[in-house]
């Protein structure tokens, strides 16, 4: 084990930014600061539960900044920190990675559900 438990760097990465929304969520924050509504339509299909979920968790860690602003009505922002900005730029290669791919991954996915055996790739 190394620092904190973490058996490697990915470990770690992976402690952040895992689950299925996380990574949308970062993806949605790295053109500009979003309120809390134009994040929910950014994430189509994340609850406001959990969407307040998972960006307190990036707060925690401090790859989200939250700003309030004392306003009627309350005003809130969310942007990523330098941080944030650093691990979004690390999610390029793997989103370039998943448009290639897409497909295929769409394909077996199909098949997985439909209980058939995906063909194999030719590659």
């Amino acid at each position: 084990m190394t620092t904190y438990g973490y058996t490697c760097g990915l470990d770690a990465a992976v402690d952040v930014i895992g689950g299925k929304w996380k990574p949308l969520i970062l993806w949605a924050l790295h053109v500009d600061t979003r309120r809390f509504g134009e994040l929910r339509r950014d994430v189509p299909g994340i609850s406001e539960k959990m969407l307040i979920r998972q960006l307190r968790e990036m707060e925690a860690v401090g790859i989200v900044h939250r700003e309030m602003y004392r306003e009627v009505p309350p005003r809130v922002e969310y942007s990523l920190t330098e941080f944030g900005r650093s691990l979004n730029a690390a999610l390029v290669p793997l989103s370039e990675w998943g448009e290639q791919h897409m497909d295929r991954i769409g394909l077996a996915r199909q098949c997985e559900h439909d209980g058939a055996a995906p063909e194999p790739a030719l590659d």
